[in-house]
């Protein structure tokens, strides 16, 4: 039965990458390629400041992550956490379906290298994880507010209807709200002892009775979790500044690609539809880094703002942002080959927890 599910598991991921790369070989099909490539043997060194926006991210992500580990588990050290940012994102960016075996392996990932109790971290990963969420929203509704006109302009051109601006800014009111109820619900100290005690009317003698032998874990978690807002709902204030300045690092790096490109184009309008295409992959988080979705939703947006030659130009910029993250990508396997860690170390945390 369990390998019955594995497979099944395996093939609906697969089917998230496959989906992917027809995406991007249909996108490839309709650019200029060789537009695209002659601009980019023009760029001359300036080409490497793209680089920098995503190591800026994996640095604002690290020093947020760092402030969520309750006071017991002792100084933190930054680099070490930051070698675990950089392996688990690649994981959860790469794989299909790469998140469910990212996210587990943070917490393993801290026990092992920087010998963090299992629970602590798995509580700051859930923690993190939904003021990630909470964060979106945020960056969503400030990247609406700053290009409403521009999306409410190209609206009915990039999605067929009316309304994109009011859209995106319900999204991100919406995200923001919905969210930020689940961390709240998550770390008021019952979370896991509630979910304990609807898991125990479970209709199965066997669950229940392993539940029963669980309950102590159940209540360590929420322990841990209460650790984390020692310091009341304000000592998070501080963590969701960084995040969200962490995710303005994905406008950043839009913006710096097309400035290298020659293209006029303003950091509010970037940030407007960076935020649109970031919505836009998440809802397709089972196909890696969005791939082909994200980037046919540039093209329209390209198209759609009037960029001259965007077939061209819009080649050329997803043709550079992917190798922007091929290389980040081949630095997290080659921290991860040099560290010893495999992806089956993830499986570890649920059975360990079992």
């Amino acid at each position: 039965m369990q390998a019955h599910k594995k497979g099944k598991k395996s093939w609906t991921s697969y089917a998230g990458l496959l989906a992917g790369l027809a995406l991007i070989a249909y996108l490839f099909s309709k650019v200029d390629l060789a537009g695209s490539m002659k601009l980019i043997a023009s760029l001359g060194p300036s080409s490497l400041w793209i680089l920098l926006p995503y190591l800026g991210l994996h640095l604002l992500e690290t020093a947020a992550w760092q402030r969520l580990f309750p006071k017991e588990s002792g100084q933190v050290p930054f680099f070490g956490l930051f070698k675990i940012q950089v392996v688990t994102e690649t994981v959860s960016m790469t794989l299909p379906a790469g998140v469910a075996v990212g996210e587990p392996l943070r917490p393993w990932l801290c026990r092992k290298f920087l010998g963090i109790p299992l629970p602590d971290g798995v509580a700051t990963v859930a923690v993190r994880k939904l003021l990630l969420g909470v964060t979106q929203g945020i960056y969503t509704m400030i990247g609406a507010i700053a290009g409403f006109g521009m999306l409410q302009a190209v609206s009915v051109q990039v999605v067929g209807f009316h309304g994109l601006g009011i859209v995106m800014l319900a999204a991100g009111i919406a995200l923001t709200l919905v969210i930020t109820l689940l961390l709240l619900l998550l770390i008021n100290g019952k979370a896991a002892s509630g979910l304990h005690r609807a898991l125990m009317n479970i209709p199965f003698e066997k669950v229940r009775q392993w539940l029963l032998k669980q309950e102590e874990g159940f209540a360590e978690t929420d322990q841990k979790l209460q650790r984390v807002k020692s310091g009341g709902m304000k000592s998070l204030l501080p963590v969701m500044a960084i995040y969200v300045a962490a995710w303005m690092m994905l406008a950043l790096e839009s913006y710096l690609i097309l400035h290298v490109l020659g293209l006029k184009v303003t950091f509010f309008q970037v940030l407007a539809f960076d935020t649109a295409l970031t919505i836009l992959r998440a809802i397709f988080f089972f196909i890696p880094s969005g791939l082909g979705i994200q980037d046919l939703g540039y093209l329209a947006f390209f198209h759609a703002l009037g960029f001259p030659d965007y077939l061209a130009y819009g080649g050329a910029f997803v043709m550079l942002r992917r190798f922007k993250e091929v290389i980040w990508y081949s630095i997290g396997y080659g921290v991860m080959f040099m560290e010893g860690i495999h992806l089956r170390d993830a499986e570890q945390v649920s059975e360990e927890s079992a």
